[in-house]
């Protein structure tokens, strides 16, 4: 489990929902179902996360919820 905001929508488009994580620049994962899209994110996460470890990048911090005034 990872604490990486996720943020889920429907998109008429693509015909599925996308899951977004805005703390990884560019991760994100779709689904026929909200719950796929978010499994498929999380596989993301990691595979993100992973990647960036081995190309020496920096691996922000989850911050969780972002909070908006």
């Amino acid at each position: 489990m990872n604490n990486y905001e996720i943020i889920v929508y429907w998109s008429t488009e693509d015909n599925s929902f996308i899951a977004e994580v805005p703390e990884l620049a560019g991760c994100m994962a779709d689904g026929q179902t909200h719950v796929e899209a978010v499994k498929n994110a999380e596989i993301a996460i990691e595979e993100w996360i992973e990647t960036a470890q081995s190309i020496g990048r920096a691996i922000p911090e989850a911050r969780g919820k972002l909070v908006y005034a």
